[in-house]
């Protein structure tokens, strides 16, 4: 298990990472076995690495950041709550008969405040995966997290949603279970509720599925995640009748946090250490914790009506254009 851990995942683009790693680390042993002293060369070669690992994540295209959002090490929703509440105590059940693994919540506390949590969970490994659905979650999950808002309106915690899903479950159970209209009554109540709501795209944030409990008055993004209405390989099996053109799906869609930054769409950036928040996930935490302490100062200095009127104009600005005539 410890091998595992410290061998690294790695995707396409970092393989030239890898290479000059292997290199270091070659020249090392070399010099190690034949006493010779190369630690000027080590440092130069190390501070390569370095700027080439920077030079590879500020640039990364739409279809590379989907990956790092994909990554099977990026830390999830409980990683997260884990990392920042002082306090955590996971309730289950949508009092409905269904309790959805996909879709975890509870009340914690978050720099001494009472607060309600909740958010996608995927699975690190196949196994965990289908027990969670790979972080699709079901109606249940969704009447789950209403009821767990609702708790949240009644005693005056703020909430504080976690997204991180491809969609929402596409089955034909799920269908038959109201999967609409679980994500549609959550965008209704959510618009309604008192309390400040804050949502944070920790991953992949993919449709109706991340609708379902996206509905804040500050909608955050870490800097490697996606937002979309559709995956890239769904939208490019539509529109072209051919997944492999799922890059060029995802350069269109405009589903990087800077994209829809530009958009209007998101409030805020939350910048990832250099390699994706997989890289350092504690520093990624700390970074995640102090935007939302500060969101939530804001937030409570404004009542409740205030809260409610300024989430309403938020929304209602999405899709505004201007067309301008020659």
């Amino acid at each position: 298990m410890a091998t595992t851990e410290r061998k690294p995942l790695l995707l396409d683009f970092e393989k030239p990472l890898a290479e000059l790693a292997n290199r270091i680390e070659q020249i090392r042993q070399l010099a190690e076995e034949n006493g010779v002293d190369v630690s000027s060369q080590i440092r130069q070669l190390e501070a390569r690495a370095m700027q080439l690992r920077e030079e590879i994540f500020t640039s990364l295209s739409p279809s590379q950041r989907l990956q790092v959002a994909r990554h099977p090490r990026r830390p999830s929703t409980l990683d997260y709550i884990q990392a920042i509440t002082d306090e955590w105590m996971e309730l289950h059940g949508d009092r409905c008969g269904s309790d959805d693994p996909a879709l975890i919540g509870g009340v914690a506390r978050l720099g001494g405040q009472p607060v309600v949590m909740l958010g996608h969970q995927k699975g690190r490994d196949t196994k965990d995966n289908i027990a969670r659905n790979f972080g699709m979650a079901t109606p249940g999950g969704y009447r789950k997290a209403m009821r767990l808002m609702k708790h949240a309106n009644k005693f005056g915690m703020p909430i504080l949603t976690f997204i991180d899903t491809p969609g929402a479950l596409p089955t034909v159970v799920a269908e038959r279970q109201g999967a609409g209209e679980a994500i549609a009554y959550n965008l209704r109540e959510m618009f309604s509720l008192d309390v400040p709501i804050i949502c944070t795209v920790i991953g992949e944030g993919g449709s109706g599925g991340a609708l379902g409990i996206g509905v804040g008055d500050r909608l955050l993004m870490f800097e490697h995640s996606v937002y979309t209405v559709i995956t890239p390989e769904a939208c490019a099996a539509i529109l072209w009748k051919d997944a492999s053109k799922a890059p060029q799906a995802a350069a269109v869609l405009k589903m990087t946090s800077q994209d829809l930054k530009n958009l209007g769409i998101i409030d805020q950036i939350l910048p990832e250490p250099v390699g994706g928040a997989h890289s350092d996930p504690i520093k990624t935490a700390q970074t995640l914790k102090s935007a939302l302490l500060d969101n939530l100062d804001e937030l409570g200095r404004l009542t409740a009506a205030e809260r409610r009127q300024l989430r309403y104009e938020k929304f209602r600005k999405i899709g505004v254009f201007t067309e301008v005539s020659h």
